[in-house]
């Protein structure tokens, strides 16, 4: 029991921890808040991981209200998650900035508080890391599932908070050529666990009763 705990604990680290990025996201954050002091960066990041790990969790513990509410099978979310997860890694590994991501800069600068957006959603916990998380809570089958999944959103927001009160460290010590570097690595670390994604819910449907029973009449009915 203990290990099947600590394997769904490290499962949601190696999930999560590409798709937040921490090390992006402190370029980002060091950008935003350029003006600020020291003590205003810290409590702009301690928020924002506080905000990060409370929408990670609320989508965890609803993930199957909402998928049954909308009837979603779980081999559809995580096919769908898969696809948003390689889209997102292919734009890593094209180091791809958008005119969106410039847009959302320059209205972050206008803000006091840039915790919650952008920082918190979309750059730590956007869509990816959500569709991620709602697929990590469709493979629970007890409770002690949910502790090491929480346990494992805590630990990706702890790295994300020492990641961001250490940015301007980062950035000084790997520079923009490093920093583009470390995003190529996350982004294929994030498109095998997208490709993984949709393996395992191709092997889902390919074994499910439905289709099992439907071959075997076919080829019932073929002899």
């Amino acid at each position: 029991m203990l290990t099947s705990w600590f394997n769904m604990a490290l499962a949601t680290i190696v999930a999560l921890l590409p798709i937040t990025n921490p090390v992006s996201t402190a370029a980002l954050f060091m950008s935003i808040t350029a003006k600020d002091s020291l003590d205003e960066r810290k409590q702009q990041a301690l928020r924002g991981v506080i905000y990060t790990f409370g929408i990670l969790t609320v989508f965890l513990i609803a993930g199957t209200l909402i998928m049954r509410f909308f009837g979603i099978s779980i081999p559809g979310l995580r096919i769908a998650g898969g696809v948003m997860v390689i889209r997102i890694a292919m734009s890593m590994l094209k180091a791809e900035n958008g005119g969106v991501e410039k847009e959302t800069e320059m209205e972050a600068r206008q803000k006091q508080d840039i915790s919650f957006t952008p920082l918190a959603m979309p750059s730590l916990s956007g869509p990816g890391a959500i569709a991620v998380t709602i697929g990590l809570s469709a493979g629970t089958r007890q409770w002690l599932d949910y502790t090491a999944i929480i346990f494992g959103i805590l630990v990706v927001v702890v790295v994300a908070f020492i990641t961001l009160r250490m940015s301007d460290r980062i950035l000084n010590f790997f520079g923009t050529t490093g920093i583009n570097a470390l995003s190529k690595i996350m982004g294929f670390l994030l498109l095998c666990v997208g490709i993984q994604f949709i393996i395992n819910a191709t092997i889902s449907i390919a074994v499910s009763e439905e289709v099992v029973s439907r071959l075997l009449e076919t080829i019932q009915t073929s002899q």
